[in-house]
């Protein structure tokens, strides 16, 4: 069973609008920035055991792209997976689930902030 997960979705926004949301989904989901500055691309996200005061189980990184496809279109192409203790890809021992539920919050949490 892989553990990865790839998905790709198109938002009718510009891509600094969807930035934006994606950072603002981080900080709502108490997740801290891997990479150096909130500029790159693509967004790097290590999320703890625990999100929202709920203990998942598995540490989860997710790495997120941006690509304008026009002004008022972008691309997201999502890659997230678990991750042990010392924050190397989990490749076995990986709780059910819990990569799904952190990346459907993500999404949530990024739509929300797009219709805001």
């Amino acid at each position: 069973m892989p553990y990865t997960i790839n998905e790709e979705k198109t938002y009718s926004h510009s891509l600094e609008a969807v930035r934006a949301a994606a950072l603002a989904a981080v900080n709502g989901l108490e997740g801290k920035l891997a990479s150096k500055s909130e500029s790159d691309n693509p967004i790097k996200i290590n999320f703890d055991k625990k999100i929202l005061g709920k203990v998942l189980g598995d540490r989860t990184f997710l790495e997120v792209s941006l690509d304008a496809k026009s002004s008022e279109e972008t691309a997201l192409r999502l890659t997230a997976y678990p991750l042990d203790a010392i924050g190397k890809k989990l490749m076995f021992g990986a709780r059910k689930g819990v990569t799904q539920t952190v990346v459907n919050w993500f999404y949530a949490h990024l739509e929300h902030n797009l219709k805001s």
